[in-house]
Protein backbone atom coordinates (compact mmCIF):
# COMPACT_ATOMS: atom_id res chain seq x y z
CA UNK A 1 0.00 0.00 0.00
CA UNK A 2 1.70 3.56 -0.94
CA UNK A 3 1.81 6.77 0.93
CA UNK A 4 -1.20 8.11 0.06
CA UNK A 5 -3.43 4.66 0.41
CA UNK A 6 -2.14 4.70 3.55
CA UNK A 7 -3.07 8.17 5.03
CA UNK A 8 -6.45 7.75 3.32
CA UNK A 9 -7.12 4.66 5.67
CA UNK A 10 -5.90 5.75 8.53
CA UNK A 11 -8.21 9.27 8.10
CA UNK A 12 -10.92 6.92 7.30
CA UNK A 13 -10.45 4.71 10.75
CA UNK A 14 -10.08 7.61 13.00
CA UNK A 15 -12.99 9.24 11.19
CA UNK A 16 -10.90 11.97 9.76
CA UNK A 17 -11.47 13.56 6.49
CA UNK A 18 -8.20 13.13 3.81
CA UNK A 19 -6.98 16.96 3.57
CA UNK A 20 -7.75 16.53 -0.18
CA UNK A 21 -12.16 16.55 0.45
CA UNK A 22 -13.64 20.00 0.74
CA UNK A 23 -14.98 20.22 3.95
CA UNK A 24 -18.60 20.58 2.87
CA UNK A 25 -18.26 16.97 1.84
CA UNK A 26 -18.24 15.50 5.09
CA UNK A 27 -20.78 12.36 5.63
CA UNK A 28 -22.52 12.02 9.03
CA UNK A 29 -24.34 9.62 10.27
CA UNK A 30 -27.69 9.09 9.07
CA UNK A 31 -29.18 9.74 11.92
CA UNK A 32 -27.24 12.78 13.15
CA UNK A 33 -28.04 14.40 8.99
CA UNK A 34 -31.68 13.70 9.59
CA UNK A 35 -31.48 15.60 13.26
CA UNK A 36 -29.49 18.51 11.82
CA UNK A 37 -31.31 18.28 8.80
CA UNK A 38 -34.63 18.88 10.61
CA UNK A 39 -33.17 21.29 12.37
CA UNK A 40 -33.20 23.65 9.66
CA UNK A 41 -36.12 22.49 8.37
CA UNK A 42 -37.66 24.33 11.96
CA UNK A 43 -35.48 27.22 11.51
CA UNK A 44 -37.05 28.21 7.82
CA UNK A 45 -40.60 26.43 8.13
CA UNK A 46 -42.11 29.88 9.89
CA UNK A 47 -40.47 32.03 6.49
CA UNK A 48 -41.14 29.50 3.91
CA UNK A 49 -45.19 28.85 4.72
CA UNK A 50 -45.46 32.63 5.16
CA UNK A 51 -45.47 33.38 1.74
CA UNK A 52 -47.92 31.04 0.41
CA UNK A 53 -50.06 32.27 3.29
CA UNK A 54 -49.63 35.81 2.33
CA UNK A 55 -49.99 35.24 -1.17
CA UNK A 56 -53.44 32.77 -0.83
CA UNK A 57 -55.23 34.99 1.00
CA UNK A 58 -54.51 38.18 -1.20
CA UNK A 59 -56.09 36.05 -3.88
CA UNK A 60 -58.83 35.10 -1.64
CA UNK A 61 -58.11 31.03 -1.81
CA UNK A 62 -60.47 28.42 -0.16
CA UNK A 63 -58.57 27.08 3.18
CA UNK A 64 -58.13 23.68 1.42
CA UNK A 65 -56.97 25.70 -1.38
CA UNK A 66 -53.89 27.64 0.64
CA UNK A 67 -53.64 24.47 1.81
CA UNK A 68 -52.23 23.02 -1.40
CA UNK A 69 -49.93 26.08 -1.55
CA UNK A 70 -48.42 25.82 1.59
CA UNK A 71 -47.40 21.99 0.26
CA UNK A 72 -45.86 23.01 -3.01
CA UNK A 73 -43.80 25.27 -1.41
CA UNK A 74 -42.72 23.18 0.71
CA UNK A 75 -42.59 20.41 -1.41
CA UNK A 76 -40.74 22.49 -4.31
CA UNK A 77 -38.42 23.70 -1.34
CA UNK A 78 -37.23 20.55 -0.85
CA UNK A 79 -36.42 19.65 -4.15
CA UNK A 80 -34.88 22.67 -4.95
CA UNK A 81 -32.58 21.99 -1.78
CA UNK A 82 -31.66 18.97 -3.41
CA UNK A 83 -30.40 20.64 -6.17
CA UNK A 84 -28.51 22.95 -4.96
CA UNK A 85 -26.50 21.07 -2.09
CA UNK A 86 -26.13 17.60 -4.18
CA UNK A 87 -26.03 19.01 -7.60
CA UNK A 88 -26.45 17.92 -11.10
CA UNK A 89 -24.25 18.97 -13.96
CA UNK A 90 -23.75 23.01 -14.23
CA UNK A 91 -26.62 23.12 -11.38
CA UNK A 92 -26.11 23.17 -7.79
CA UNK A 93 -23.38 25.08 -5.68
CA UNK A 94 -22.70 21.89 -3.51
CA UNK A 95 -22.73 24.01 -0.36
CA UNK A 96 -25.03 23.52 2.69
CA UNK A 97 -28.11 26.06 1.48
CA UNK A 98 -31.35 25.99 2.25
CA UNK A 99 -33.60 26.79 -0.78
CA UNK A 100 -37.39 27.73 -0.31
CA UNK A 101 -39.85 30.46 -1.27
CA UNK A 102 -38.37 34.15 -1.81
CA UNK A 103 -39.94 36.63 0.75
CA UNK A 104 -38.66 39.13 -1.57
CA UNK A 105 -41.12 38.09 -3.88
CA UNK A 106 -44.19 38.75 -2.10
CA UNK A 107 -45.26 42.07 -2.66
CA UNK A 108 -45.44 42.16 -6.38
CA UNK A 109 -46.98 38.54 -6.23
CA UNK A 110 -49.48 40.64 -3.67
CA UNK A 111 -49.82 43.26 -6.51
CA UNK A 112 -50.23 41.30 -9.24
CA UNK A 113 -52.89 39.11 -7.70
CA UNK A 114 -54.68 42.35 -6.71
CA UNK A 115 -54.55 44.20 -9.74
CA UNK A 116 -56.82 41.48 -11.40
CA UNK A 117 -54.60 38.81 -13.22
CA UNK A 118 -55.00 36.33 -10.00
CA UNK A 119 -52.48 33.67 -9.15
CA UNK A 120 -52.02 32.35 -13.36
CA UNK A 121 -50.79 35.90 -13.96
CA UNK A 122 -48.43 35.05 -10.90
CA UNK A 123 -47.39 31.76 -12.19
CA UNK A 124 -46.31 32.91 -15.67
CA UNK A 125 -44.53 36.06 -14.45
CA UNK A 126 -42.45 33.79 -12.33
CA UNK A 127 -41.69 31.25 -15.19
CA UNK A 128 -40.59 34.04 -17.41
CA UNK A 129 -38.55 35.52 -15.26
CA UNK A 130 -37.28 32.58 -14.23
CA UNK A 131 -36.18 31.78 -17.52
CA UNK A 132 -34.30 35.00 -17.92
CA UNK A 133 -32.66 34.65 -14.54
CA UNK A 134 -31.23 31.13 -15.54
CA UNK A 135 -30.50 32.75 -19.03
CA UNK A 136 -27.83 35.66 -17.67
CA UNK A 137 -27.06 33.25 -14.32
CA UNK A 138 -23.51 33.05 -15.99
CA UNK A 139 -22.97 36.64 -16.71
CA UNK A 140 -24.37 38.00 -13.51
CA UNK A 141 -21.35 37.84 -11.86
CA UNK A 142 -19.67 41.08 -13.92
CA UNK A 143 -23.24 43.15 -14.07
CA UNK A 144 -23.48 42.55 -9.94
CA UNK A 145 -21.67 45.72 -9.96
CA UNK A 146 -25.19 47.09 -10.62
CA UNK A 147 -26.61 46.19 -7.76
CA UNK A 148 -24.65 47.74 -4.83
CA UNK A 149 -25.57 46.99 -0.71
CA UNK A 150 -27.15 50.86 -1.58
CA UNK A 151 -29.57 48.97 -4.00
CA UNK A 152 -30.00 45.65 -2.46
CA UNK A 153 -30.36 47.41 0.78
CA UNK A 154 -32.67 49.90 -0.15
CA UNK A 155 -34.97 46.92 -1.53
CA UNK A 156 -34.80 44.93 1.23
CA UNK A 157 -35.53 47.35 3.39
CA UNK A 158 -38.62 48.38 1.50
CA UNK A 159 -39.79 44.83 1.35
CA UNK A 160 -40.24 44.59 5.07
CA UNK A 161 -42.26 48.31 5.47
CA UNK A 162 -44.45 47.03 2.41
CA UNK A 163 -45.42 43.85 4.33
CA UNK A 164 -46.21 45.63 7.44
CA UNK A 165 -49.83 46.54 6.26
CA UNK A 166 -50.60 42.86 5.58
CA UNK A 167 -49.02 42.08 9.15
CA UNK A 168 -51.20 44.70 10.73
CA UNK A 169 -54.56 43.56 8.75
CA UNK A 170 -53.66 39.60 9.96
CA UNK A 171 -53.60 41.03 13.39
CA UNK A 172 -56.95 42.76 12.86
CA UNK A 173 -58.34 39.14 11.66
CA UNK A 174 -57.91 39.38 8.37
CA UNK A 175 -61.28 39.82 6.58
CA UNK A 176 -62.57 43.08 6.38
CA UNK A 177 -66.02 41.81 6.29
CA UNK A 178 -66.50 39.84 8.93
CA UNK A 179 -68.42 41.02 12.22
CA UNK A 180 -64.90 40.87 14.89
CA UNK A 181 -62.56 42.27 12.03
CA UNK A 182 -60.42 44.85 14.68
CA UNK A 183 -61.62 43.62 17.77
CA UNK A 184 -60.07 43.74 21.05
CA UNK A 185 -60.39 39.91 20.73
CA UNK A 186 -57.90 39.89 17.58
CA UNK A 187 -55.68 42.57 18.51
CA UNK A 188 -55.28 40.90 21.96
CA UNK A 189 -54.71 37.51 20.66
CA UNK A 190 -51.78 38.92 17.87
CA UNK A 191 -50.73 40.68 21.09
CA UNK A 192 -49.66 37.65 22.82
CA UNK A 193 -48.50 36.42 19.71
CA UNK A 194 -46.05 38.69 20.09
CA UNK A 195 -45.15 39.13 23.37
CA UNK A 196 -44.54 34.75 23.32
CA UNK A 197 -41.75 35.83 20.44
CA UNK A 198 -40.14 38.10 22.03
CA UNK A 199 -40.18 36.05 25.28
CA UNK A 200 -38.80 33.35 23.23
CA UNK A 201 -36.29 35.27 21.81
CA UNK A 202 -34.86 36.66 25.26
CA UNK A 203 -34.59 32.36 26.17
CA UNK A 204 -30.99 31.44 27.05
CA UNK A 205 -31.21 28.11 24.69
CA UNK A 206 -29.90 29.22 21.35
CA UNK A 207 -32.26 26.98 20.02
CA UNK A 208 -35.43 28.14 21.30
CA UNK A 209 -34.40 31.75 19.74
CA UNK A 210 -33.96 30.59 16.69
CA UNK A 211 -37.31 28.70 16.64
CA UNK A 212 -39.06 31.63 18.51
CA UNK A 213 -41.41 32.41 15.83
CA UNK A 214 -42.51 29.03 15.04
CA UNK A 215 -43.22 28.08 18.95
CA UNK A 216 -45.17 31.74 19.42
CA UNK A 217 -47.29 30.77 16.66
CA UNK A 218 -48.05 26.66 18.49
CA UNK A 219 -48.64 28.93 21.55
CA UNK A 220 -51.28 31.27 20.10
CA UNK A 221 -52.92 29.18 18.06
CA UNK A 222 -53.16 26.77 21.16
CA UNK A 223 -54.56 30.05 23.23
CA UNK A 224 -57.19 30.02 20.20
CA UNK A 225 -58.41 26.93 20.47
CA UNK A 226 -59.33 27.05 24.67
CA UNK A 227 -60.66 30.23 23.70
CA UNK A 228 -62.80 29.38 20.94
CA UNK A 229 -61.04 31.34 18.45
CA UNK A 230 -59.67 28.72 16.40
CA UNK A 231 -61.70 26.27 13.77
CA UNK A 232 -59.48 23.20 12.87
CA UNK A 233 -62.81 21.39 11.45
CA UNK A 234 -61.80 21.51 7.96
CA UNK A 235 -58.17 20.08 8.70
CA UNK A 236 -59.91 16.43 7.77
CA UNK A 237 -61.22 17.21 4.53
CA UNK A 238 -59.43 15.87 2.17
CA UNK A 239 -55.99 13.33 1.27
CA UNK A 240 -54.08 13.40 3.71
CA UNK A 241 -51.10 12.56 1.29
CA UNK A 242 -51.19 13.11 -2.26
CA UNK A 243 -48.54 14.07 -5.01
CA UNK A 244 -48.98 17.81 -5.93
CA UNK A 245 -51.23 18.01 -8.90
CA UNK A 246 -49.24 20.15 -11.75
CA UNK A 247 -51.39 23.50 -12.61
CA UNK A 248 -54.12 22.56 -9.80
CA UNK A 249 -54.84 26.17 -9.32
CA UNK A 250 -54.65 27.14 -12.54
CA UNK A 251 -52.56 27.21 -15.95
CA UNK A 252 -49.82 29.85 -16.45
CA UNK A 253 -51.07 33.81 -17.79
CA UNK A 254 -48.35 36.02 -19.44
CA UNK A 255 -48.91 39.79 -18.74
CA UNK A 256 -46.00 41.90 -19.93
CA UNK A 257 -46.37 44.19 -16.91
CA UNK A 258 -46.58 41.25 -13.71
CA UNK A 259 -43.20 39.81 -15.90
CA UNK A 260 -41.12 43.06 -15.68
CA UNK A 261 -41.69 43.67 -12.11
CA UNK A 262 -41.04 39.56 -11.87
CA UNK A 263 -37.84 40.28 -13.53
CA UNK A 264 -36.83 43.21 -11.04
CA UNK A 265 -37.55 40.69 -8.18
CA UNK A 266 -35.64 38.07 -9.77
CA UNK A 267 -32.42 40.24 -10.15
CA UNK A 268 -32.72 41.11 -6.38
CA UNK A 269 -33.37 36.93 -5.46
CA UNK A 270 -29.74 36.36 -7.84
CA UNK A 271 -27.64 39.34 -5.86
CA UNK A 272 -28.92 38.15 -2.35
CA UNK A 273 -28.40 34.63 -3.38
CA UNK A 274 -25.00 35.12 -4.68
CA UNK A 275 -24.64 37.12 -1.53
CA UNK A 276 -25.72 33.51 0.69
CA UNK A 277 -23.08 31.58 -1.45
CA UNK A 278 -20.27 33.65 -0.82
CA UNK A 279 -21.13 33.57 2.87
CA UNK A 280 -21.68 30.17 3.31
CA UNK A 281 -18.23 29.38 1.51
CA UNK A 282 -16.33 31.86 3.99
CA UNK A 283 -18.12 29.82 6.88
CA UNK A 284 -17.56 26.96 5.64
CA UNK A 285 -13.82 27.56 4.71
CA UNK A 286 -13.77 26.80 1.12
CA UNK A 287 -13.12 27.44 -2.06
CA UNK A 288 -16.15 29.32 -4.39
CA UNK A 289 -14.94 30.52 -7.96
CA UNK A 290 -17.49 32.30 -10.50
CA UNK A 291 -18.50 28.58 -12.04
CA UNK A 292 -19.94 27.33 -8.69
CA UNK A 293 -21.59 30.90 -8.13
CA UNK A 294 -22.99 30.61 -11.62
CA UNK A 295 -23.88 26.59 -10.38
CA UNK A 296 -25.41 28.11 -7.68
CA UNK A 297 -28.00 30.60 -9.19
CA UNK A 298 -28.62 28.23 -11.97
CA UNK A 299 -29.65 25.90 -9.60
CA UNK A 300 -32.16 28.75 -7.91
CA UNK A 301 -33.39 30.01 -11.41
CA UNK A 302 -33.96 26.06 -12.97
CA UNK A 303 -35.98 25.57 -9.44
CA UNK A 304 -37.97 28.88 -9.92
CA UNK A 305 -38.77 27.85 -13.47
CA UNK A 306 -40.18 24.64 -12.78
CA UNK A 307 -41.94 25.57 -9.37
CA UNK A 308 -45.04 27.27 -10.69
CA UNK A 309 -45.71 24.11 -11.83
CA UNK A 310 -46.39 22.35 -8.88
CA UNK A 311 -48.68 26.01 -7.31
CA UNK A 312 -45.41 27.38 -6.13
CA UNK A 313 -43.23 30.45 -6.42
CA UNK A 314 -39.63 31.64 -6.88
CA UNK A 315 -37.01 29.70 -4.91
CA UNK A 316 -34.01 31.08 -3.46
CA UNK A 317 -31.50 30.88 -0.69
CA UNK A 318 -32.61 30.93 2.93
CA UNK A 319 -30.14 33.33 4.76
CA UNK A 320 -31.51 32.39 8.32
CA UNK A 321 -29.90 29.16 7.74
CA UNK A 322 -26.69 30.29 6.45
CA UNK A 323 -26.76 31.49 10.42
CA UNK A 324 -27.47 28.18 11.35
CA UNK A 325 -24.35 26.73 9.53
CA UNK A 326 -22.16 29.53 11.66
CA UNK A 327 -23.73 28.76 14.82
CA UNK A 328 -23.91 25.14 14.90
CA UNK A 329 -20.59 24.59 13.25
CA UNK A 330 -22.10 21.33 11.27
CA UNK A 331 -20.48 22.47 7.38
CA UNK A 332 -21.62 19.16 5.59
CA UNK A 333 -24.30 19.44 2.55
CA UNK A 334 -25.33 16.27 3.26
CA UNK A 335 -27.31 17.43 6.25
CA UNK A 336 -29.13 20.37 4.29
CA UNK A 337 -29.31 17.56 2.23
CA UNK A 338 -31.34 15.44 4.64
CA UNK A 339 -33.56 18.76 5.45
CA UNK A 340 -34.20 18.88 1.87
CA UNK A 341 -35.75 15.13 1.77
CA UNK A 342 -37.56 16.32 4.95
CA UNK A 343 -39.39 19.09 3.44
CA UNK A 344 -40.20 17.08 0.25
CA UNK A 345 -42.00 14.41 2.44
CA UNK A 346 -43.83 17.16 4.21
CA UNK A 347 -44.71 18.57 0.80
CA UNK A 348 -46.48 14.88 -0.31
CA UNK A 349 -48.69 15.47 3.11
CA UNK A 350 -51.45 17.73 2.53
CA UNK A 351 -53.00 17.54 5.65
CA UNK A 352 -49.94 19.22 7.34
CA UNK A 353 -50.89 22.88 5.11
CA UNK A 354 -54.39 22.41 6.14
CA UNK A 355 -53.47 22.77 9.97
CA UNK A 356 -51.27 25.67 8.78
CA UNK A 357 -53.95 27.38 6.80
CA UNK A 358 -56.47 26.85 10.13
CA UNK A 359 -54.29 28.39 12.31
CA UNK A 360 -55.81 31.70 13.51
CA UNK A 361 -54.98 35.10 10.69
CA UNK A 362 -54.38 37.20 14.32
CA UNK A 363 -51.44 34.77 15.62
CA UNK A 364 -50.36 34.97 12.25
CA UNK A 365 -50.45 38.83 12.76
CA UNK A 366 -48.52 38.81 16.13
CA UNK A 367 -45.39 36.60 14.14
CA UNK A 368 -45.84 38.73 11.11
CA UNK A 369 -44.87 41.97 12.66
CA UNK A 370 -41.54 40.37 13.90
CA UNK A 371 -40.97 38.47 10.67
CA UNK A 372 -41.32 41.34 8.36
CA UNK A 373 -39.85 43.51 10.66
CA UNK A 374 -36.75 41.19 10.64
CA UNK A 375 -37.01 41.87 6.82
CA UNK A 376 -36.83 45.96 7.31
CA UNK A 377 -34.46 45.13 10.07
CA UNK A 378 -31.99 43.76 7.28
CA UNK A 379 -32.60 45.88 4.63
CA UNK A 380 -31.24 48.63 7.60
CA UNK A 381 -28.41 46.48 8.74
CA UNK A 382 -27.14 46.64 4.37
CA UNK A 383 -27.40 50.10 4.31
CA UNK A 384 -25.37 50.45 7.57
CA UNK A 385 -22.72 49.04 5.36
CA UNK A 386 -23.08 51.77 2.38
CA UNK A 387 -20.78 54.58 2.35
CA UNK A 388 -22.16 58.05 2.89
CA UNK A 389 -19.47 60.82 2.28
CA UNK A 390 -19.01 62.91 -0.51
CA UNK A 391 -21.15 60.93 -2.59
CA UNK A 392 -25.06 60.92 -3.07
CA UNK A 393 -25.98 57.58 -1.66
CA UNK A 394 -27.75 59.46 0.93
CA UNK A 395 -30.68 60.66 -1.73
CA UNK A 396 -30.38 57.50 -3.40
CA UNK A 397 -31.47 55.86 -0.25
CA UNK A 398 -33.61 59.03 0.53
CA UNK A 399 -35.55 59.29 -2.79
CA UNK A 400 -35.69 55.25 -3.83
CA UNK A 401 -37.47 54.32 0.31
CA UNK A 402 -39.61 57.38 -0.16
CA UNK A 403 -40.59 56.39 -3.93
CA UNK A 404 -41.69 53.10 -2.63
CA UNK A 405 -43.88 54.07 0.35
CA UNK A 406 -45.99 55.88 -2.01
CA UNK A 407 -48.34 52.99 -3.18
CA UNK A 408 -48.64 51.61 0.23
CA UNK A 409 -49.74 55.07 2.30
CA UNK A 410 -51.26 56.07 -0.79
CA UNK A 411 -52.93 52.78 -2.50
CA UNK A 412 -54.86 54.54 -5.02
CA UNK A 413 -52.34 56.91 -5.60
CA UNK A 414 -51.79 54.95 -9.44
CA UNK A 415 -55.09 53.95 -10.03
CA UNK A 416 -55.24 56.56 -13.46
CA UNK A 417 -52.37 55.36 -14.79
CA UNK A 418 -51.91 53.05 -17.58
CA UNK A 419 -52.73 49.13 -16.37
CA UNK A 420 -49.29 48.23 -17.19
CA UNK A 421 -47.48 51.18 -15.29
CA UNK A 422 -49.81 50.48 -12.13
CA UNK A 423 -48.90 46.73 -12.07
CA UNK A 424 -45.34 47.69 -11.89
CA UNK A 425 -45.62 50.71 -10.00
CA UNK A 426 -48.49 49.58 -7.43
CA UNK A 427 -45.58 47.03 -5.72
CA UNK A 428 -43.89 49.25 -3.35
CA UNK A 429 -40.52 46.63 -4.12
CA UNK A 430 -40.48 47.31 -7.45
CA UNK A 431 -40.79 50.86 -7.27
CA UNK A 432 -37.86 51.25 -4.66
CA UNK A 433 -35.89 48.64 -6.80
CA UNK A 434 -36.33 50.59 -10.21
CA UNK A 435 -35.66 53.95 -8.63
CA UNK A 436 -32.71 52.75 -6.56
CA UNK A 437 -30.79 50.88 -9.64
CA UNK A 438 -31.92 54.27 -12.28
CA UNK A 439 -30.39 56.42 -9.56
CA UNK A 440 -27.16 54.66 -8.56
CA UNK A 441 -26.78 54.42 -12.38
CA UNK A 442 -26.91 58.03 -12.50
CA UNK A 443 -24.76 59.37 -9.65
CA UNK A 444 -22.46 56.52 -9.13
CA UNK A 445 -22.05 55.29 -12.87
CA UNK A 446 -22.34 57.98 -15.00
CA UNK A 447 -20.60 60.62 -13.21
CA UNK A 448 -20.20 63.37 -16.18
CA UNK A 449 -21.55 66.62 -14.94
CA UNK A 450 -20.68 65.64 -10.80
CA UNK A 451 -19.12 67.58 -8.73
CA UNK A 452 -17.90 66.74 -5.21
CA UNK A 453 -20.45 68.87 -3.32
CA UNK A 454 -23.97 68.87 -5.59
CA UNK A 455 -26.44 69.28 -2.94
CA UNK A 456 -26.79 69.61 0.55
CA UNK A 457 -27.20 65.50 1.00
CA UNK A 458 -23.50 65.42 0.00
CA UNK A 459 -22.75 67.78 2.85
CA UNK A 460 -24.87 66.44 5.29
CA UNK A 461 -23.30 63.24 5.38
CA UNK A 462 -20.21 64.42 6.58
CA UNK A 463 -18.31 66.62 8.65
CA UNK A 464 -18.10 70.30 8.23
CA UNK A 465 -16.06 73.24 8.77
CA UNK A 466 -17.32 76.78 7.82
CA UNK A 467 -14.34 78.75 5.96
CA UNK A 468 -14.90 81.72 8.47
CA UNK A 469 -14.05 79.74 11.37
CA UNK A 470 -10.55 78.29 9.63
CA UNK A 471 -9.64 82.09 9.48
CA UNK A 472 -9.83 82.72 12.80
CA UNK A 473 -6.89 80.52 13.33
CA UNK A 474 -3.61 81.12 13.32
CA UNK A 475 -0.83 79.26 12.14
CA UNK A 476 0.62 76.51 14.86
CA UNK A 477 -2.91 76.17 16.46
CA UNK A 478 -3.97 72.77 17.91
CA UNK A 479 -6.54 71.28 19.86
CA UNK A 480 -5.44 68.79 22.65
CA UNK A 481 -7.68 67.33 25.23
CA UNK A 482 -10.89 69.72 23.61
CA UNK A 483 -8.58 72.94 24.11
CA UNK A 484 -7.50 75.48 21.49
CA UNK A 485 -3.83 75.73 21.95
CA UNK A 486 -1.35 78.03 20.15
CA UNK A 487 2.05 77.93 19.16
CA UNK A 488 3.32 79.05 21.80
CA UNK A 489 1.83 75.90 24.45
CA UNK A 490 -0.94 78.61 25.64
CA UNK A 491 -4.85 78.33 25.91
CA UNK A 492 -7.00 80.36 23.65
CA UNK A 493 -10.06 80.95 25.00
CA UNK A 494 -12.95 79.87 22.84
CA UNK A 495 -16.59 82.12 23.44
CA UNK A 496 -19.25 80.58 22.88
CA UNK A 497 -22.02 82.05 20.12
CA UNK A 498 -24.30 83.12 22.86
CA UNK A 499 -21.28 85.61 24.40
CA UNK A 500 -20.25 86.26 20.97
CA UNK A 501 -23.63 87.80 20.27
CA UNK A 502 -23.98 89.75 23.36
CA UNK A 503 -20.43 91.68 21.96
Amino acid sequence: MNIKNTLKADAKKHGKRPASHRPEDERLSIGSSFAYGFQHVLTMYGGIIAVPLIVGQAAGLSPADIGILIAAALFMGGLATLLQTIGVPFFGSQLPLVQGVSFASVATMVAIVSGGGGLPAVFGAVIVSAAIGLLIAPVFSKIVRFFPPVVTGTVITTIGLTLMPVAANWAMGGNRNAENYGSMANIGLAAVTLVLVLLLSKVGSATISRLSILLAMVGGTVIAVVTGMADFSKVGQGPIAAFPTPFHLGAPTFEIAAIISMVIVVLVILTETMADILAVGEIVGTKVDSKRIAAGLRADMGSSLIAPIFGSFTQSAFAQNVGLVAVTKIKSRYVVAAGGVILVILGLLPVMGRVVAAVPTAVLGGAGIVLFGTVAASGIRTLAKVEYKNNMNLIIVAASIGFGMIPIAAPTFYDQFPSWFSTIFHSGISSAAVMAILLNLLFNHLQAGNSENQSVFVAGTGRVVREEDLKCLADGDRFEGGKLIDCDGKEVPVQSSEKASDH
